[in-house]
């Protein structure tokens, strides 16, 4: 099994496309309006793309795109997870994906627009879903941030790709970042305390959410980048991207964090769109020798920010 090569914290620096969005909307008529937030893994010898997508009405799919150079991307015509069920109705949602023994497991959020609800669904191609349903119901991740429609809400799980001391580790939360663990990557413990808050007077200053999946650092440490926003005056958010270092083995024990940005909006496209002033990154690969970071602009479009090491690593088995 192909696993992603450990990295230094802080890990970078990205520097965004210059010809970014990577991704428009309007090739289908399901994602004629926005495509943004998408998971990234890398097949063979291409990158996937699972990206969320809609029209004026709001109720977002998830799509499949596919490049042969981490840039240039072709759409699948059809959309490869769609609103099914009463918590999903109005959107599935934000997807992550990780590979684990020749299983796609996808966290993602289903919507029904009262409440929040982290979902899974597990795949062996990426085209063809098994819904598992809401898997850390009780947990309200805004808990002492802000008021919720309901008592749930969560989003974004991002799991590490490799047991620690026999368990999966999952990060995960939207206002707060929280921790959930798990025997058999479908049933999971979450706890209600948070492993991350805001930050006020900081980038993290109203709010903190995952990123894309975690990865190791050369010490064994566990890099978690995460989605960060502070409340505009006047009205409006601003999201930048940050970094924080865990403790595996302490994985409720944030050791490190970025106190800057690694990304943030600076383009027209991160400045103005159905969300204005947001980069939002959720994928993550490293693909022939370069990290490719894909994230959403504004939740209108898809943009890259890439690395590469001075020092090339080597992909290993």
């Amino acid at each position: 099994m192909t696993t992603t090569p450990p990295v230094d914290y802080p890990f970078g620096p990205f520097v965004p496309w210059a010809q970014n969005p990577v991704l428009r909307p309007g090739r289908h008529d399901w994602e004629s309006a926005n495509v943004y937030n998408p998971a990234a893994v890398v097949v063979g010898d291409r990158v996937a793309l699972v990206y969320r997508a809609h029209a004026d009405d709001i109720v977002s799919s998830l799509g499949l795109a596919w490049s042969d150079d981490g840039y240039t991307f072709e759409t699948e015509s059809e959309p490869v997870l769609v609103p099914e069920h009463d918590w999903e109705r109005f959107g599935c949602e934000d997807p992550r994906v990780v590979l684990i023994d020749g299983t796609y497991y996808c966290t993602y959020t289903g919507w029904d627009r009262h409440t929040a609800r982290l979902c899974l669904a597990t795949s062996s191609d990426l085209r063809s879903w098994t819904k598992h349903g809401p898997i850390v119901p009780g947990i309200n991740t805004f808990a002492g941030v802000r008021e919720t429609p309901g008592p749930d809400w969560s989003k974004g799980g991002v799991i590490l790709p490799e047991q620690v001391d026999g368990r999966w580790l999952m990060w995960f939360g939207e206002g707060n970042v929280h921790l959930a663990t798990s025997t058999d990557l479908l049933h999971w413990d979450a706890s209600p305390e948070p492993v991350l808050r805001p930050e006020p007077g900081t980038f993290m200053g109203d709010l903190v959410e995952t990123g894309p999946q975690p990865v190791l650092t050369r010490t064994g440490h566990v890099l978690l980048m995460h989605n960060s926003a502070v409340e505009l005056e006047g009205g409006g958010v601003r999201y930048a991207c940050g970094q924080v270092l865990i403790d595996p083995h302490r994985p409720d024990t944030v050791v490190a964090k970025l106190v800057e940005p690694w990304l943030e909006p600076a383009t027209a496209e991160e400045l103005s769109g159905l969300v204005d002033n947001v980069t939002f990154v959720e994928g993550l690969v490293h693909f022939r020798g370069t990290w490719f970071a894909y994230y959403g602009q504004s939740d209108t479009t898809i943009g890259v920010a890439t690395f590469t090491p001075s020092t090339p690593t080597k992909e290993h088995a």
